[in-house]
């Protein structure tokens, strides 16, 4: 699907500019990426059925902290939809709350994820392998 692989390509922009932004204001501390962590970030992002949403949430986020409402309405999505993915997000240590009580919560990507973004980009590049695998047509004899 062209679709996907022009959206992939947007995400990696966005999470680039993210990135350049973030190392500017010098907001990103430097770390060697630990084994378990790259690997739960791959199966979050590339390994699930959700992971291009997620990642679009992740891009959202990397300028300005936004609620599920927000974050539902930038990208088209269903509220409840979005809420689910903030909900495996934050069990997982890859955004933060702000805020207290249930529609007045604002999300942020959390410390771990910031010092990690280097493997979302990992995340894309399997992403896109595995689209293009999939389109290629299997011809048997």
């Amino acid at each position: 699907m062209v679709d996907q692989q022009v959206m992939l390509h947007d995400l990696r922009c966005a999470l680039k500019s993210g990135q350049a932004a973030r190392l500017i204001s010098g907001n990103v501390r430097s770390r060697p990426v630990d084994k378990h962590t790259k690997k739960l970030l791959l199966y979050l992002f590339a390994g699930t059925c959700g992971g291009i949403t997620r990642l679009r949430i992740i891009t959202r986020l990397l300028d300005q902290t936004r609620n599920s409402n927000q974050i539902a309405g930038d990208l088209g999505l269903d509220y409840k939809g979005v809420t689910h993915h903030m909900k495996v997000l934050e069990r997982n240590n890859m955004v933060s709350k702000i805020g207290d009580g249930r529609y007045g919560v604002h999300y942020r990507i959390s410390d771990l994820l910031e010092s990690n973004l280097d493997v979302l980009d990992t995340a894309i590049d399997k992403m896109s392998y595995n689209i293009e695998r999939k389109n290629k047509k299997k011809i048997y004899y």
